[in-house]
């Protein structure tokens, strides 16, 4: 079955004017930029009424595959803005348009599961005259050729649309493209993730790391402790994400080829948990006696551990992705070195004074339960920093500034996998033109020899969004189009896209194609697009 448009409107076709043939050519690109791209200046018109996109016969996945029908229709709509808005815009008819079809072959199903962390997203795409054809592995693979279709049409002034004769071979460069939200610090609402789940896909990023809780508050509304968003959330009603919220989070990403991690980040960063959940914090000692005050989550004692084992198999049940960040960043042992039972506990252990083997031995046994529940664990560096020779593999995530290329080569040493966030935090408020400095990060610059199976641990990167200054009235803003050159980076040849000044003429094309959907992308530069945001 081909999915077309079947809007009532006058149609619209190209324009057969001598004029056309001594224009010169337009030739539109896609970013990020595709490992092989050759275009020619052949183009081709298309028309809504004559559109469709189709399944090829040797496909595995056909009509009825939930991910690619919605896709079309999704695609369909963003490669015809003006058709399915029911724009008034004037349109000459000069001559009968000519079908187009994109043909879409999948060689495995999988409509009905979720992307991982070995998904498959290559996909070939050949345009030639009247038709395309979009060649993938799997269904992720076959979406992201056709956000590579969509931005490869484009409009003349007439708002005829046309495609050019284009090759493209493609597939991204590191399999772990991510981006944190902090939904703790500010919330955010529904509408904010979905929105930043769109334009995710647009950039070709594949992972939400869903930063859901820290100390401001606890919105997650677990079904196994409940008075944890009831007693730790800013509202225990308006501020908050339902099961049904999560679910349509991790559905929407899904439809779009990402995964989405949670982390729920401990021990420290935890002060909005100890409001729902009464003797899991440390209590802080002064003088001698309890001061009042909470630290840390107690390490010492079997409660912590019960509880922490209930959450995670809710974690489980929840999020179906097979990797679950557990942080470990930035823990005070003040408290926990005031506190008489901690140091008892210490010394029983053998640790001494080193507060960092108590943290070591927490962070072991929350990362046991996730193994134990047939689950990956992410942790920030700090938990690799003070145990660099791990007993179990888990996945480092480096967000220290600094040498931190260093930590990189250290972590693979250790033979572990890694993430580098440090050169993509894009919470602070910089200027828009600084986008180059995210651009030119280079993951595997180590400054010694780095062994084969070292660039391979390094799995990839990921933009932060830190709530601390950052709500839903400048996230969308501060979030794009800087983030497309980090997109841009994890995703292509870096051999190829080394230079930021040729990258600017084609990141500025695509920022006008993000205003184009609904995205508000701040300016890099003066200049202007031919549609402006219309505050979708």
């Amino acid at each position: 079955m081909a999915h077309t448009g079947t809007h009532s409107q006058p149609v619209r076709s190209c324009l057969l004017l001598v004029v056309v043939s001594v224009c010169v050519q337009q030739v539109h690109g896609v970013w990020p930029l595709p490992q092989q791209l050759h275009q020619s200046a052949d183009r081709g018109c298309l028309s809504p009424q004559r559109f469709s996109f189709t399944y090829g016969r040797d496909s595995a996945a056909q009509t009825g595959c939930s991910v690619l029908d919605a896709a079309f229709k999704r695609y369909f709509s963003i490669i015809f803005p003006d058709f399915t808005k029911g724009s008034g815009l004037l349109q000459y008819v000069w001559s009968e348009p000519q079908p187009f079809v994109v043909s879409v072959s999948v060689k495995t199903g999988g409509c009905d599961g979720y992307p991982d962390e070995d998904s498959d997203e290559s996909y070939n795409l050949s345009v030639s005259e009247g038709q395309a054809v979009l060649r993938s592995v799997t269904v992720w693979g076959a979406l992201r050729g056709l956000e590579s279709f969509s931005q490869l049409v484009y409009q003349d002034d007439y708002g005829s649309y046309f495609i050019n004769k284009t090759e493209i071979v493609d597939f991204p460069r590191f399999a772990f493209r991510g981006l944190l939200l902090d939904t703790s610090r500010h919330y955010l609402p529904l509408h904010a993730i979905l929105k930043t789940l769109d334009a995710m896909a647009y950039s070709k990023f594949n992972v939400f790391h869903w930063h859901i809780v820290d100390d401001p508050s606890f919105p997650y509304q677990s079904r196994t402790f409940p008075d944890l968003s009831n007693k730790g959330a800013f509202h225990p009603f308006t501020h908050i994400y339902t099961q049904s919220d999560v679910m349509r989070v991790i559905e929407h990403a899904r439809m779009r080829g990402i995964r989405v991690v949670p982390e729920f980040d401990s021990p420290g960063h935890t002060q909005s948990w100890g409001k729902g959940q009464p003797g899991l914090l440390t209590p802080c000692y002064k003088g001698g006696v309890p001061s009042g005050s909470f630290g840390p989550v107690d390490p010492t004692i079997d409660t912590t551990y019960k509880f922490m084992e209930s959450l995670l198999k809710e974690v489980k049940f929840v999020f179906p992705d097979s990797y679950v960040h557990l942080g470990g960043d930035e823990v005070s042992f003040a408290c926990w070195q005031s506190n008489p039972n901690v140091r008892k506990f210490m010394e029983k252990m053998g640790f001494g004074k080193d507060f960092t083997k108590l943290e070591s031995f927490y962070m072991e046994s929350i990362m046991n339960m996730t193994a134990a529940l047939n689950r990956t664990s992410i942790v920030w560096q700090d938990v690799f920093d003070y145990h660099e020779r791990p007993r179990s593999k888990y996945v480092v995530e480096v967000w220290k500034q600094g040498c931190y290329l260093c930590e990189m080569r250290r972590v693979t040493k250790a033979g572990l996998k890694v993430i580098l966030a440090a050169p993509f935090y894009l919470d602070l408020p910089i200027p828009t033109h600084s986008w180059a400095r995210y651009y030119i990060v280079r993951h595997l610059a180590f400054r010694v020899q780095r062994t084969e199976e070292q660039k391979k641990l390094v799995i990839g990167g990921e933009v932060a969004m830190w709530g601390e200054y950052v709500d839903a009235t400048n996230l969308t803003p501060r979030l794009w189009p800087r983030a497309c050159a980090a997109a841009e980076r994890l995703w292509s040849n870096e051999e190829k896209t080394l230079n930021a000044d040729l990258a600017f003429p084609r990141l500025e094309e695509f920022r006008c194609e993000l205003l184009r959907r609904g995205i508000q992308a701040e300016p890099l530069f003066v200049g202007h697009c031919k549609h402006e945001y219309d505050g979708l």
